[in-house]
């Protein structure tokens, strides 16, 4: 005798809508493939907004996503002691200082190693609102981006967190260093967001024709100039996918060692220090150079105000250190 479907529903929070529904469910269900979700699309398996809809179908965000899987209820990720930096707990939430090189969630690919794995290792209990494989996460960091991520103990929490990034009531403050010496001292930095029209992965600064386009607004200020380079603070003012690697980008200044809009996956001694022997040209910065710094928002059972800082990893530190002995920009 067959089980009877597993009823899934989640309401959709894309950050760039006109991803066709197949893809986005493959990807939000990592447990099961593509080929698995279009035939249970197919068959009439999934409703968006009450509605029995195509493969094709552009998911948007707030869509509210009804799915019958056919498959049996699968354990989530496996807990995996991996050390975490926690800079913050309670019993409702945990502040979290990801290191790069560590991906939030499992997907294809990435089944171990992931925070999520570590964090199902250390805290009894997780909210299960976005399901195991997203046990707790409330917002994403990219995987090569260090620094503050906020995760949720129990749902109520989790939805009122989702509910204070939604209506932009959390402040995040990040660190880059970029290529190039910026003229103004700050300034906004306004383009909509899109997906690249070539590479799935990127993201790409979007036409005025596009409709499936999100605004977006990042203002960033001056911290420290060096001759062809510059160390900056970042306020998303929005949350887009890749939103401060592609606006920086987009005026001129890279962020270091980002591979999809800078061309370059690492920083080497060389790029800093003049007349580097091979055998003492060592890697500075393996990974693109931005930190989330700082999160501060209302505790949202509490209602304390809670400001979290994260320090910069030691590979930035060491950059800026060298950017200051043999780039230092004379008046």
């Amino acid at each position: 005798m067959e089980s009877p479907p597993r009823i899934l529903e989640h309401v959709a929070r894309v950050k760039v809508d006109g991803q066709r529904l197949d893809a986005y469910l493959a990807a939000y269900y990592p447990e099961m493939t593509r080929s698995v979700v279009r035939r249970v699309i197919d068959a009439g398996g999934v409703q968006v907004n009450g509605k029995t809809v195509k493969a094709s179908y552009k998911i948007r965000h707030n869509d509210s996503v009804r799915f019958e899987t056919p498959l049996p209820e699968r354990p989530g990720p496996p807990p995996e002691d991996i050390p975490l930096d926690v800079l913050y707990e309670d019993e409702f939430l945990a502040v979290i200082n990801k290191p790069a090189a560590m991906v939030v969630h499992p997907a294809r690919g990435n089944w171990t190693g992931t925070l999520v794995n570590a964090l199902r290792f250390r805290f009894p209990t997780l909210s299960g609102l976005n399901g195991d494989y997203r046990a707790g996460i409330v917002h994403r960091l990219d995987r090569d981006t260090s620094g503050v991520i906020i995760v949720a103990k129990e749902e109520r929490t989790h939805r009122d967190l989702a509910m204070l990034f939604e209506i932009r009531r959390v402040y995040k403050e990040y660190l880059a260093l970029t290529s190039g010496t910026f003229d103004r001292d700050s300034d906004y930095v306004e383009g909509k967001i899109t997906h690249h029209a070539y590479d799935r992965v990127k993201m790409a600064i979007a036409d005025d024709e596009d409709e499936l386009a999100k605004d977006a607004c990042t203002y960033y200020e001056v911290i420290e100039r060096f001759r062809g380079f510059s160390f900056v603070r970042c306020i998303p003012k929005t949350g887009r996918t890749h939103q401060i690697r592609i606006h920086l980008a987009s005026v001129g200044h890279p962020i270091l060692a980002d591979k999809l809009y800078s061309g370059r996956d690492k920083i080497k001694r060389s790029d800093i220090e003049p007349n580097v022997e091979e055998e003492r040209d060592e890697v500075f910065l393996p990974r693109q150079a931005l930190h989330a710094h700082r999160l501060r928002l209302t505790h949202p059972r509490t209602n304390a105000l809670l400001e979290v800082v994260a320090p910069l990893p030691n590979e930035f530190t060491r950059t800026i250190d060298a950017l200051r002995a043999f780039r230092p920009l004379y008046s």
